[in-house]
């Protein structure tokens, strides 16, 4: 008897053992998909996870089915799953969920693409037979014309008694209508007739087009210092980081290790931090490989998701990859090199839902799983990742220089506190950054502003009572947005229509307070008529082809203002960007956590790197009400070392990464006493082990979300810890925990190595 470990896509411990019918067994193989019951009535798609003879303890039930003839999965990827799943303390089905595109986890097969295509009856394929058919038509113009034009584009028009002399070329509708201007109407009268015939074959959704290619452009002195470096590193560290200022040339450098690598036979994944960047990088790729290249992120369709993964596992897979956090889940077959560019950015950690991992992880460990080196690339590299270069856990190689030896641009502190007290600024444009845009945009240059909140206002408030509009689902404010007319909850997604009046006092005119990129975009349009201002935040950005199009108007010069969050510091070429605005540096720094000034520094310091990046040196304004502090000073600077050698002593000092991992453990419930007795008694229980590794119970600075209330608890485990025995305890005190029947219906979930 064979029975088969199956991982279905439920968030639940283990897995399910099936067993596999003696018709099956031939076919069954590790990483294979199978439709399997669970229930009374419900059937899932599922991945085998093993084969083996060892009889359950309970009674099996049986495979439904198989669902194809080979592995969905290669090897490697069932151990990285397993790897997630152990180290994130998550289960193996939600690792599943967030690796599986959705058509390879429905039960309904998955419909490749399909398209019409248009052939000649074989009764008329000779030539006395189509002679005698346009004499049929003779009086019928229309389908004259149209039997012409098909005969033109399929070359049926080359038979010379019954063989074509040319070979024959597939047609499709679409195809034969454009060019003969025709209907479907007609069409269907030469198919009734019997002369044409019509059908469908699957073409997928890919992009198969020639393309032509160039070769990579020539390094200089510099870049070809940096990669002869590089692959000195890589005969010694499987881990390597490029730690190059803004526009020195990474890219070029990449592009000649990909060539490099896919001309010894082997595979690439390029991994960014966002989907916006893949325009620029697709691009710039694209010219060099062409069709080799295979773009994957969330915003392609599920379908075409599906075709990459099934693309991936055929004979003829993509050489490139190019994509987001999602990617580092694709098969390779033959992967070689895995270049993490932008390595510093927090967007690589998947928050929510689980597995909560670090895709710039999952890649070293894939990597390493299967002999392939990796590649980290940033101008402003991870507090951990830069302290692992200079230890020598990875290879390390610095460019200090610019390419073409463009300056690195200047940065001015506005004290926007000074300005305000003297009433010499009331919005959030001080007279210097009003003044800098508008003469940018009068010399034909481009802006940039920098403002990490998105919609019109923080809040509102009455001027009367103070009352301000609250989420009813969250302890949040809620954030008008100008442009919806609503007032929107960031965390769970409430809307509500702005109110007319005050409903505690009747006050009718309510103040906003703060501002987000929408009042951002507002003011300039006012203030500066004759800029061309885009918009570049989450939810200008929610359709398919919206970065495209952002991205390619700024590029073209169609538009020369771009307001924008967070997106607009991450890598992002613009060749005519002389100005950079920082419009609220001291958000960033005060927010209430340990990494807020690594992430403040890295945000300032690659958004200012978008200024100045051709020709002339860009300047760049940054708004403070606080310019005394040393990581302003730093940011100023450009002295990356100076502010890791302050950030990493205070790390050590108070117990934080890279000298101590942290684990986070989260409590929900919808009631908030049930909450709060649950998180002290874990709490104590988790203490009896770690000691005092373990920091609360406390509420977060949000301690009610989607009407849950929740509490967290930290833990810090020295480096050299048995990580393994002390996700094991975890789990232990967790089990122990849900057997209270008061907490039934708690959520306890993990965030590991948080960010």
């Amino acid at each position: 008897m064979q029975y088969a470990d199956v991982i279905l896509p439920l968030a639940v411990d283990g897995v399910f053992t099936y067993l596999v019918p003696t018709e099956f067994q031939p076919k069954a193989v590790e990483g294979s998909r199978v439709l399997v019951p669970l229930g009374r009535s419900k059937l899932y798609v599922g991945i085998v996870l093993r084969l083996h003879d060892t009889k359950p303890q309970f009674k099996c039930r049986e495979i439904e089915r198989l669902l194809d003839d080979g592995p969905m999965l290669l090897p490697y990827q069932l151990r990285i799953w397993q790897w997630i799943s152990d180290y994130y303390m998550s289960s193996l089905g939600d690792v599943m969920v967030a690796a599986l595109p959705a058509g390879l986890k429905q039960t309904d097969k998955y419909k490749p693409r399909t398209e019409q295509y248009v052939t000649l009856a074989p009764s008329f394929r000779t030539e006395q037979r189509l002679r005698v058919l346009y004499g049929q038509l003779h009086r019928s113009t229309a389908q004259d014309h149209l039997l012409s034009v098909f005969l033109s584009l399929s070359h049926w028009d080359s038979l010379q008694g019954a063989s074509p002399i040319e070979p024959i070329q597939e047609t499709t509708r679409e195809e034969l209508l454009n060019e003969s201007h025709s209907t479907t109407a007609v069409l269907n009268l030469l198919v009734k007739r019997g002369a044409l015939a019509t059908y469908e074959k699957e073409v997928g959704r890919l992009n198969v087009e020639s393309v032509t290619t160039d070769p990579p452009h020539p390094l200089n002195s510099i870049q070809q210092q940096a990669y002869d470096d590089i692959r000195g590193q890589f005969k010694e560290k499987k881990v390597v980081l490029l730690h190059g200022v803004t526009s020195s040339g990474k890219t070029e450098i990449y592009i000649h290790l990909i060539e490099e690598a896919i001309s010894g036979g082997k595979q690439v994944l390029y991994l960014l931090p966002e989907i916006a960047l893949t325009v620029q990088m697709m691009t710039r790729l694209k010219r060099v490989f062409g069709n080799r290249l295979g773009i994957y992120h969330s915003k392609y369709s599920d379908a075409e998701r599906v075709e990459i993964w099934q693309k991936q596992l055929s004979d003829q897979p993509y050489d490139v990859i190019l994509g987001a956090r999602s990617a580092v889940f694709l098969p390779f077959k033959r992967l070689g090199l895995v270049i993490v560019d932008e390595e510093h950015e927090s967007s690589y950690k998947q928050q929510d839902p689980a597995p909560r991992y670090h895709a710039r992880s999952v890649a070293i460990v894939m990597a390493q799983a299967v002999g392939a080196k990796t590649l980290l690339g940033t101008a402003t590299p991870s507090i951990e990742t830069y302290h692992n270069a200079l230890t020598g856990k990875f290879g390390l190689v610095t460019i200090t220089r610019r390419f073409k030896g463009v300056e690195l641009p200047q940065i001015e502190i506005v004290d926007i506190k000074d300005l305000r007290h003297r009433k010499m600024m009331r919005g959030p444009l001080s007279p210097q950054l009003t003044a800098a845009v508008r003469e940018a945009v009068a010399a034909g240059q481009q802006a940039i502003l920098f403002q990490n909140r998105r919609g019109f206002a923080q809040m509102l408030e009455c001027p009367t009572c103070g009352w301000t509009p609250r989420c009813s689902n969250c302890d949040v404010t809620l954030t008008y947005h100008k442009t919806t007319g609503q007032l929107v909850c960031h965390y769970c997604g409430f809307t509500c229509n702005v109110p007319s009046q005050c409903p505690a006092c009747g006050e009718r005119h309510l103040f906003s307070r703060g501002f987000g990129t929408e009042k951002i975009e507002d003011i300039i349009r006012e203030e500066l008529p004759e800029a061309r201002v885009a918009r570049m935040d989450l939810d200008s950005t929610r359709s398919k082809n919206a970065y495209e199009r952002i991205i390619n108007d700024f590029s073209a010069g169609r538009t020369n203002v771009l307001v924008g969050t967070q997106m607009i510091t991450k890598g992002l070429d613009f060749g005519r960007v002389s100005v950079v605005g920082i419009l609220d540096a001291d958000t960033m720094l005060n927010y209430p956590d340990f990494r807020a000034y690594e992430q403040a520094f890295t945000m300032m310091a690659q958004v200012s790197g978008r200024a100045g990046r051709r020709g002339s040196q860009g300047r760049v304004l940054l708004q403070t009400r606080s310019p005394e502090l040393p990581v302003i000073r730093q940011v100023v600077g450009h002295d990356y070392r100076g502010f890791y050698n302050d950030v990493i002593q205070e790390r050590k000092d108070f117990h934080y990464p890279p000298f101590y991992h942290l684990v986070y453990v989260y409590l929900k419930h919808k009631n908030s006493d049930v909450v709060e007795l649950a998180a002290n008694e874990l709490g104590n229980r988790l203490r009896q082990g770690f000691g005092q590794r373990v920091l609360g119970p406390d509420k977060p600075a949000v301690a009610r979300v989607k009407t849950l209330a929740i509490r967290k608890i930290v833990i810090k485990l020295e480096n050299g810890v048995n990580l393994p025995r002390c996700r094991q305890y975890l789990r232990e005190v967790h089990h122990l925990l849900m057997q209270d029947k008061r907490y039934a219906s708690l959520q306890v979930y993990y965030d590991v190595d948080p960010q």
